[in-house]
């Protein structure tokens, strides 16, 4: 009886969902087709160090990610077909269908679960492009999210990992939501307990940020075998021994002593206007402050909603932005209750309702 309640609060909540997405297209259904609206959320780097460059090319990092309910919106629909069709659309954003992140994502997963069929991505971005936030990423990881509930063809976690970990060294974080420290390039995954549920304020002024060039400017060593390195094992256990205990963070956040972002100083000395943003949030009264990923977005965080509407109000409309940490449950249960009925309530990652029960049979 519990079970059937749960499913009848997934149906009502996802019908109010899908009611109030803004973005445009054929309802549910039309022409045969299978369609999902969801929201591709964004994240913010609470803690950013980059460590050195590896023999790959990449360069090693440690970073505590956490999801903020800033969003983009992403209708996506499926009919099976004798050919592959695949159309991506992102009005406003100027680079080439091929190029985007999320077009590319499809095309790999129709690949390689060897879909036939008309698959159509709108994306209406609400995520500054280039700031920091990982809209791309996001974006992309949302179809590697939706398609197996959408098209009943579920690789499997390992490939689907695997998919998201080629594509991008944030999108397996997509893949799960909430906090979590991030290795190597990012996509050594450790989740995290939820943080508090703080309220915050962005800056995305729209200054463009290289972020080839912020790694450049920060000059860091080839590291053949860093493991061997005391440096390198005395960077770990300070990153690693800053939170463990996260539900005590926001009473020992002061801005300085936790949250550094090795991105700053080069990035701040030459905009020093990012530097003011989040100088102007810490007087404020943010309890952390900092810039997101190698810029250019600036976010506040504040355990008082009401402090956080003052400073909103303060810095003034259009560059910033409001949001609230996101934690790992909620993500979760947002991305179910959206792919409703096509998903199976209680699987994660999303997979085909109709698949998932068969598969118990």
């Amino acid at each position: 009886m519990a079970l059937k309640q749960r499913h009848a609060n997934i149906s009502s909540a996802a019908d109010q969902l899908r009611a109030s997405q803004p973005v445009s297209g054929a309802p549910v259904g039309a022409n045969g087709a299978s369609v999902v609206d969801v929201r591709s959320y964004a994240k913010v780097n609470l803690d950013l160090r980059v460590l050195h460059r590896r023999p790959d090319g990449f360069h090693e990092i440690r970073s505590l990610f956490h999801t903020i309910s800033l969003a983009d919106q992403i209708r996506i629909s499926w009919k099976p077909g004798r050919k592959l069709r695949i159309v991506t659309i992102c009005p406003g954003l100027p680079i080439a269908m091929e190029e985007n992140l999320a077009h590319r994502a499809a095309v790999l997963f129709c690949e390689r679960a060897k879909l036939r069929g008309d698959l159509h991505v709108e994306i209406h971005k609400q995520i500054p492009a280039g700031g920091g936030l990982g809209g791309g990423s996001s974006n992309a990881a949302s179809v590697l999210l939706a398609l197996p509930a959408l098209t009943g063809a579920f690789p499997g976690v390992p490939d689907l990992l695997a998919m998201a970990t080629r594509l991008g060294s944030d999108l397996p974080f997509f893949m799960m939501g909430g906090a979590a420290v991030g290795l190597g390039r990012g996509e050594e995954l450790y989740p995290l307990p939820d943080f508090p549920a703080l309220h915050g304020v962005l800056a995305a002024p729209g200054i463009a940020v290289s972020t080839a060039d912020a790694y450049r400017a920060l000059q860091r060593k080839l590291e053949p075998n860093p493991y061997q390195s005391e440096a390198f094992a005395t960077l770990v256990r300070e990153f690693c021994g800053e939170f463990t205990a996260p539900s005590a963070m926001v009473t020992r956040w002061n801005g300085v002593a936790l949250g550094r972002n090795d991105f700053e100083n080069p990035v701040f000395g030459r905009h020093p206007e990012l530097a003011a943003w989040r100088d102007s949030f810490l007087a404020a009264g943010a309890v952390h402050a900092m810039m997101s990923g190698s810029g250019s977005t600036v976010f506040g965080l504040w355990a008082d909603r009401e402090q956080a509407r003052r400073a909103l109000l303060l810095q003034g409309h259009g560059v910033t932005k409001p949001f609230r940490l996101v934690s790992r449950a909620r993500y979760q249960r947002d991305w179910l209750a959206r792919l409703y009925p096509f998903a199976h309530s209680q699987l994660w990652p999303p997979q085909s309702n109709s698949k998932a029960i068969a598969s118990r049979v």
